[in-house]
């Protein structure tokens, strides 16, 4: 990250929401992006799942770089080996890319190469480096790390399976890293990505955590504008006195 304009431009307005813009209707996203827009939602969190790292295959850059919008590009790497690919993800107009603990050899070098490129939107603001821990995986993997990152997400479900509930350890693990990340002198925003919805997401929200990644439920009854402006106020009510 060049500068600490983006990153504090998020930590002042945190808890934010992240919505999954392949959830929305593609025959209709530029309207229903609009809509999100309306709502007040800021980040547009694009699920890149390669069908290796994952079982499914999602979308790549070209979706990412055909995508018009203010919002900020909120880039998850769901795949093997991101080192090769991240020059195209940045390209694309990537603001925040998170990639997976698990998912190099040298997630290390994954991260130190991703602080050193430019933000394509706007060369002065750097981007914003993530590493993602799966359910499974011990939150003491992502220590190494964290002089490279500036988020860490939790996923609450196993990535590239649909159908899943919340996972209910998932509380636990995010008081955990908080611990972790207050024994270092960096200043880094949590996230939790999976099985939220607009029944659970005040329950999340009251856990203190920074970012919260949804999809279908912002976009379930073809009501986004409704949907999001309830879950973003839902995430709102926390903040007071954090």
């Amino acid at each position: 990250m060049q500068d600490r304009a983006l990153f504090d431009r998020l930590q002042q307005k945190t808890p934010l929401l992240s919505v999954g813009a392949i959830s929305a209707n593609m025959m209709s996203l530029g309207s229903d992006l609009k809509l999100l827009e309306q709502a007040g939602v800021e980040l547009l969190h694009f699920d890149i799942m390669d069908g290796c790292f994952c079982p499914m295959m999602t979308v790549g850059p070209g979706f990412v770089k055909a995508v018009k919008t203010p919002m900020l590009k909120d880039v998850h790497l769901m795949i093997d080996e991101p080192l090769d690919k991240l020059e195209d993800y940045v390209a694309a107009g990537a603001d925040m890319i998170t990639v997976h603990v698990e998912s190099s050899r040298h997630t290390h070098r994954v991260l130190q190469i991703l602080g050193q490129m430019t933000n394509a939107n706007d060369s002065t603001r750097g981007i914003l480096r993530g590493v993602a821990l799966n359910p499974g995986t011990p939150i003491e993997m992502v220590v190494p790390l964290l002089n490279e990152v500036e988020m860490v997400f939790l996923l609450a479900i196993n990535p590239g399976w649909g159908g899943q509930k919340f996972g209910a350890s998932t509380e636990r693990r995010l008081d955990r890293l908080k611990e972790t990340i207050a024994g270092t002198d960096r200043e880094i925003l949590t996230g939790i990505d999976g099985g939220i919805t607009q029944d659970n997401i005040s329950d999340v929200a009251r856990m203190g955590v920074d970012i919260i990644v949804t999809g279908s439920a912002v976009f379930q009854g073809n009501t986004p504008l409704d949907n999001a402006k309830f879950m973003i106020g839902a995430t709102k009510h926390w903040s007071r006195g954090r």
